[in-house]
């Protein structure tokens, strides 16, 4: 039979514990714990023991007390259950839904003799579908519910099934129906309700898993065939591996069921609690054995009746049940059992001990695996994927790690300092503590910043990240290219040398003119990696020059090399090199390109590695002075000799398509030099630019000699002459600047039309959305009174209607005592919804339930109406919700709030606006800085005190460790929020990665400054943040 996968878990018992129970008492973490569980002693004074497990232990015996515990605290005494075999077993007594089960599988019998056997494969198929999906879709969903809100314990309360007084029928019937399948020891009245809705529930599990084993059998039997063309080796074989497949899956689910026992097999933690999480039997065998191997017979039966189609509906059964697995198990696990443990937490790394040392060390201790190291997000792991409990006695979790080092006595004086220490004026020490109690944190993000996994994390303005992307386009299109023609070839080669020269010129040209005017490539690096503190931003600016440097070589590189591959592809060897023009052509080409090479290395010769990429564009540091010495003497762009190699390719080759290249290569290059390289030049340099190289001083002597020979031997006509020349230059001079003033016009129109579009294609994103939506609304409005419908937001602290960025928002409802219980609460941006009378916006997370109590996420609840307790009123219900956290509006603006009726749209009442507000400080100086960051982070924060910083709290606020042990924080693995912390003041936390983008959201609008979220986790510090901010401002400002 197929069934779930479920953790064993231990139970409280009054006998010596089982191997199992010893099993219970590791602790869920990511790193397994022994811990030690003391006496004690229920509400009806049985002793109960939670054993530490050392060593073997007797198996369980049948009269062994267990006890369980309801989600409301009641501890009760769990009865004897039967296992789902006894529904065949004639010997127990068979309930209604048991006669109902058996019918149903009776008649599946009846079906697959009498139908034909193509009719019953249909039929079989579809029906095996049916119960599939009831078991992953059906059970998982309602599963779900009831591991968050306990959905299916309140439906039975709500309709009243359990309770004598309103339905005492159903309740007498549920009642008979359990207690006939249960021994002596169970009391239906004596027992919770979360108990009796467990051996409820379980009356429908067995209904579908039962079917749902018996139709793939069915179906598997429908298919049966002989294959043909295979020896009687191969078929005994076949036979074989099948029955052998077939026993392994049977003695799996066997071992899984003797260690989980009813309580797991049919997730009676879902509905009470009974123990911890064990690890033992076939649960060590493989990860999510029943999942995973126990699904072995699925194919045992593919290969013995040997039909594809039962292989490839076992795949998909199969992989639906690995989807219950993701989308219930898991979670449910991670919500029952895991325990979360805080990012970006600090936890300081113990010297590590020389292998060399010799002697018996006392204590054994693991170290940290690279997957501690590399996230502190790592979830709480499977059961079966953590250690035995014999494994988990040398294990050494961090939580341990920094509770020793807390009571490490070397630690004491370092503690001790930092205690009279202010969160300001430590800055120095706490970087000096940082340093020497330096943390996996710290340390991983050191050598990791966001480095490239595939094609995760890519960024083009890393050379690394772009090479990678170019060599996989290059791989692709060497694939994906079809077979062209002698034509299609010259134009592809001609194509991809005009895009490397484009990419070069204009790419690169505009990167490099943005780097100029606002360092766009140092703030990039400063945007999205992380840096130490106290670097002042060089490293982001050494960064960004390193990437700079090896991009503009591959560019470069790559544009001669495209272009001497269209050179050559469209060059043919002339039969009679000395007939016509041939020799000249090629002489002249070999005389450019030679010319070419000689002005580039005359120019690198002068500008070195310094000025040959650009360094004065990213590098403050060395001095701004000009030499024209070199080829600079006589020219002051040698750079447009460059382009006499691509005319040289022209001539050689005879091809037009390499002399088009050519002209756009020239025009480009004189693009970048007028664009981008001279106005740089002028701004870096101003007056100390000469205007003319000594070549063109020359040639204009020897024209002004030239002119004024030619005007004396002209006569009478020099004046006619000089007229025509004078109008011929400046209609030249009027044609260039019209042209020149035309240009700068367009680009100047252009530039803020383009950030508007911009801006507007940003806006249209964020509520393309809002286009699609459908707005559902009801049509039952005519029998509420919407006059008695009635929303108010309660003013802020300072009694204005005006709410900080991050503070929670309050807003008080009054509706009919019998309004829907899906009623909403949405907060809108002023103007997005034109129709006061339906919300066609939607609220993008921005809302929540009137009773939120009575909701699971987005899906309510309960839909019953409650009693009227105040007489005066019996017809109105008022209260109040509050939006924090998430449900926030995380942009500054004007808002409103509307109440809408029965989870749709149609809005009942509203109210607004109200105003979103970020305070900036009046002076950007470290101290105001910091300051607001004080009051920003701890609101992103959702003020967890475990997550913000010690320098934000009240002192008067209780630490977790002045609450006692019960409080403290264990699973957060931190040294300690209170006296004795070592820790900088300033650290903070995440629960989440949705917490950092808040902070960036944050700063960018309190003070213009784009940090990414990643490098704010990175930093997880008050102080490390606003010195990165000030550097960011710094480089805005220059």
């Amino acid at each position: 039979m197929d069934a779930p996968l479920r953790l064993p878990a231990t139970s409280l018992t009054t006998s010596t514990s089982t191997t199992a129970a010893a099993m219970a008492t590791t602790e869920p973490l990511p790193s397994l714990r022994q811990r030690r569980k003391d006496l004690h002693t229920p509400s009806d004074g049985s002793r109960t023991v939670t054993s530490t497990g050392d060593g073997d232990a007797d198996p369980p015996k049948r009269d062994e007390v267990v006890w369980g515990k309801t989600p409301r605290g009641e501890v009760f005494r769990v009865p004897t259950t039967h296992d789902v075999l006894t529904l065949f077993h004639p010997g127990y007594p068979k309930s209604h839904i048991d006669l109902f089960n058996l019918a149903l599988l009776g008649l599946q019998l009846v079906l697959f003799f009498t139908l034909s056997r193509r009719t019953a494969r249909i039929f079989f198929f579809f029906y095996f579908a049916f119960w599939r999906a009831a078991y992953d879709a059906g059970l998982g969903w309602v599963l779900t519910k009831q591991s968050k809100k306990k959905w299916i314990v309140r439906e039975v309360q709500r309709l009243g099934w359990l309770d004598e007084k309103r339905r005492p029928a159903v309740r007498a019937w549920i009642k008979k129906q359990l207690a006939g399948k249960m021994g002596k020891d169970y009391s239906f009245d004596e027992l919770p309700l979360e108990y009796n809705t467990w051996l409820l529930f379980r009356q429908l599990v067995d209904i579908i898993l039962l079917n749902d084993f018996l139709a793939y059998c069915m179906f598997a039997f429908s298919c049966f065939r002989v294959p043909e063309g295979l020896s009687m080796t191969v078929h005994v074989m076949r036979w074989i591996g099948g029955i052998a497949l077939i026993a392994f899956n049977l003695w799996v689910k066997t071992e899984a069921h003797n260690v989980v026992k009813d309580y797991g097999w049919y997730w009676g933690d879902v509905f009470f609690q009974r123990g911890a999480l064990v690890f033992d039997g076939v649960f060590e065998l493989a990860p999510h054995p029943m999942y995973s191997v126990g699904y072995a017979g699925y194919y045992g039966l593919s290969l013995i009746v040997g039909s594809y189609a039962v292989l490839f509906v076992s795949l998909a059964g199969h992989a639906a049940q690995f989807g219950f697995l993701i989308f219930f198990e898991n979670p449910h696990i991670e919500r029952t059992y895991g325990q979360r443990k805080p990012l970006a937490l600090r936890s300081p790394l113990l010297p590590k001990v020389s292998r060399k040392l010799k002697g018996p060390l006392q204590t054994h201790r693991r170290a940290p695996s690279a997957s501690s190291v590399a996230s502190t997000d790592a979830p709480t792991p499977a059961a079966t994927e953590g250690e035995t409990a014999t494994e988990s006695e040398e294990i050494l979790t961090e939580t341990e790690t920094e509770h020793e080092l807390d009571r490490s006595p070397s630690l004491n004086p370092i503690r001790q300092n930092r205690l009279g220490l202010s969160a300001v004026s430590s800055r120095d020490q706490s970087r000096a503590m940082r340093t020497q109690m330096l943390s996996q944190h710290d340390l991983f993000h050191r050598y990791f910043r966001k480095d490239t996994v595939f094609l995760i994390n890519v960024d083009l303005l890393r050379a690394t990240d772009f090479q990678l992307v170019l060599l996989m386009l290059y791989a692709l299109a060497s694939v994906f290219v079809p077979s062209l023609s002698t034509s299609g070839v010259l134009t592809l080669h001609f194509m991809h040398a005009l895009a490397w020269c484009l990419f070069h010129s204009f790419g690169l040209g505009l990167l490099l003119r943005a780097q100029s005017q606002n360092k766009f490539l140092v703030r990039h690096f400063l945007k999205h990696y992380h840096y130490p503190q106290d670097d002042r931003g060089q490293g982001a600016v050494q960064e960004a020059f390193q990437n700079w440097k090896a991009i503009y070589n591959v560019s470069m590189t790559m544009t001669y090399a495209s272009s001497i591959a269209l050179a050559w592809k469209t060059y043919s060897i002339p039969q009679h090199l000395t007939v016509g023009n041939e020799l000249l052509r090629h002489t002249l080409g070999v005389i450019m390109i030679g010319l070419h090479i000689w002005s580039t290395h005359e120019s690198y010769e002068v500008l070195g590695l310094f000025g040959w990429f650009f360094g004065d564009f990213f590098i403050e540091d060395f001095p701004s002075h000009l030499e024209y010495t070199g080829i600079y003497r006589y020219l002051n762009n040698p750079e447009v000799i460059s382009g006499a190699a691509f005319f040289g390719l022209a001539l050689i080759s005879g091809s037009k398509l390499v002399f088009i290249l050519a002209v756009v290569r020239l025009l480009s290059q004189w693009w970048f030099l007028s664009k981008v390289e001279n106005p740089h030049m002028r701004k870096l340099y101003g007056d100390s630019i000469r205007s003319d190289a000594g070549f063109v001083k020359v040639i204009k002597k020897v024209a002004r000699k030239n002119a004024r020979l030619l005007e004396s031997r002209a006569g009478k006509h020099a004046p006619k002459i000089k007229r025509v020349a004078r109008e011929v230059k400046g209609t030249f001079d009027k044609v260039y600047g019209e042209t020149a003033e035309v240009v700068e016009e367009f680009l100047a129109k252009s530039r803020p039309r383009i950030s508007e579009v911009v801006q507007d294609t940003k806006v249209l994103l964020q509520q393309s959305r809002e286009r699609l939506v459908i707005s559902r609304v009801a049509s039952n409005l005519s029998s509420y009174d919407i006059t008695k419908y009635r929303i108010s937001i309660v003013p802020s602290s300072d009694g204005s209607y005006r709410f900080h960025l991050w503070e929670p928002i309050r807003v008080r409802w009054r509706a009919p005592l019998h309004h829907s219980r899906k009623d909403w609460i949405g907060i809108y941006r002023v103007g997005a919804n034109p129709s006061n009378l339906v919300t066609k916006t939607p609220s993008e997370g921005m809302w929540v339930p009137v009773h939120d109590d009575e909701w699971d996420g987005d899906i309510p609840l309960s839909l019953h109406h409650p009693k009227p307790e105040d007489p005066d009123s019996p017809d109105v219900e008022e209260g109040e919700v509050v939006f924090k956290g998430g449900a926030l509006p995380w942009h500054t603006g004007k808002y409103e709030v509307r109440y809408h009726h029965d989870g749709k749209y149609n809005v009942m009442c509203l109210d607004g606006p109200f105003e979103v507000v970020v305070d900036k400080p009046s002076q950007l100086d470290f101290a105001s800085v910091r300051k607001s960051l004080m009051h920003i982070v701890p609101f992103c924060l959702d003020m967890d005190p475990s997550l913000i910083p010690q320098s934000c709290k009240d002192p008067t606020t209780p630490t977790p460790n002045s609450l006692g042990s019960d409080s403290a924080p264990e699973a957060n693995g931190s040294v300690g929020d209170g006296e004795g912390d070592v820790r900088d003041p300033d650290d903070f936390r995440f629960w989440s990665k949705r917490q950092a983008k808040r902070i960036s959201s944050a700063i960018e609008q309190a003070f213009g400054v784009e940090i990414a979220p990643e490098v704010i986790f990175a930093d997880a510090n008050l102080s490390a943040l606003a010195n990165r901010i000030l550097v960011s401002k710094e480089f805005l400002s220059d």
